[in-house]
């Protein structure tokens, strides 16, 4: 009877290669991450704008109920409200609305043959058939210009790094 010295675990050699490896490749990646999606602050509200959008059209949806995405176009807020909510729930929801951080601002919100809401507040609507309103809500920071399409009938929001209108 022979007695098998072989082992099916790794060797502390193959083990520091591994973790050598992967630290070379966080090493090289972690700056690119965080100069890009934890401190920008157009990226930040990019996401909050369209991760928003096709989730408020995907709960239209599935609870059957109207939400709207209201812009304070003066205030640089978002926030969003139902058709059910009490007149306590929708102050509350202009409360804790989504501020834009410091030196983004929302230019304007156009929609097709009604033009340009430039001061005040407007929102967009997402209905319980599965649709919303066609909109472009423009932003702007310190240098560049942005758009976002809210496209009726599809769940994704088109962004576009320039001003963009619709066509006259």
């Amino acid at each position: 009877m022979s007695i098998s010295t072989k082992s099916n675990g790794f060797t502390l050699i193959e083990l520091i290669v591994v973790i050598m490896l992967v630290s070379i490749m966080l090493f090289f990646s972690i700056p690119r991450l965080q100069g890009t999606v934890f401190t920008d602050n157009t990226n930040r509200v990019s996401r909050w704008v369209i991760l928003k959008s096709r989730s408020l059209k995907e709960k239209a949806f599935i609870e059957q109920r109207q939400y709207a995405l209201h812009i304070g176009v003066d205030t640089n807020s978002l926030w969003i409200t139902h058709e059910k909510m009490t007149e306590a729930e929708v102050n509350k929801a202009v409360q804790n609305s989504y501020k834009l951080p410091e030196g983004i601002g929302i230019r304007d919100v156009e929609f097709p043959g009604q033009g340009k809401i430039e001061y005040g507040n407007t929102k967009i609507c997402f209905y319980a058939k599965g649709y919303s309103d066609k909109a472009l809500i423009h932003i702007d920071d310190k240098d560049n210009q942005y758009t976002f399409f809210i496209e009726p009938f599809l769940s994704q929001v088109r962004f576009k790094n320039e001003y963009v209108e619709f066509e006259r």
